[in-house]
């Protein structure tokens, strides 16, 4: 029988693992936002709890798209366990730089598995990935801005007040 499951599977066992580390990961993604919401909230930081808030709720579409994916191709999707998500943070400002840090490596690793998928030929998943990329752009943009408000504003007096009440407001638009 799982013989007869793997013809049904449209995707290469290489590329379904691939998708299912990527759906840890954006579990992972998902959690260290709620985590950085809590510090901020904590911290007095509310719009950028807000921020991070909407941004773990992001994570959590893009593991839910992928798990679907898998499942419409016929694959195993595998719900994963998250472990290991640091809760502290040294200071406002590591917050952002860290965010920038796993969207960083967040599309890195959609990168491998396109570069997987180029190899195999597999382009079905490429076609479904290019969204994810795009979406990359999107996060890695807003990151950046986000942590370039500390270098604008500035964290002297009122700086973390002015980028607590910014952040929430920076938007990607993109081209047609």
């Amino acid at each position: 029988m799982k013989d007869l499951m793997r013809i049904k599977c449209l995707l290469s066992t290489e590329v379904e693992a691939l998708l299912n580390q990527q759906i840890k990961k954006e579990a992972h993604s998902s959690a260290l936002y709620l985590a950085m919401a809590s510090w901020c909230n904590q911290n007095g930081f509310d719009g950028s709890a807000d921020y991070f808030m909407k941004q773990s709720d992001e994570e959590r579409e893009h593991q839910l798209k992928l798990f679907k994916y898998l499942l419409d191709m016929g694959a195993n999707a595998i719900s994963p366990e998250v472990l290991g998500i640091k809760s502290d943070f040294g200071g406002f400002r590591e917050v952002f730089e860290e965010a920038l840090e796993q969207e960083i490596a967040i599309t890195q690793s959609f990168k491998n598995i396109v570069a997987r998928c180029h190899k195999e030929q597999d382009f079905v998943t490429i076609e479904f990935l290019n969204w994810f990329l795009k979406e990359q752009r999107e996060e890695e943009y807003k990151a950046r801005r986000a942590l370039e408000l500390f270098e604008v504003i500035g964290e002297e007096g009122t700086g973390r007040w002015h980028i607590d009440k910014n952040v929430g407001k920076i938007e990607y638009t993109s081209e047609a």
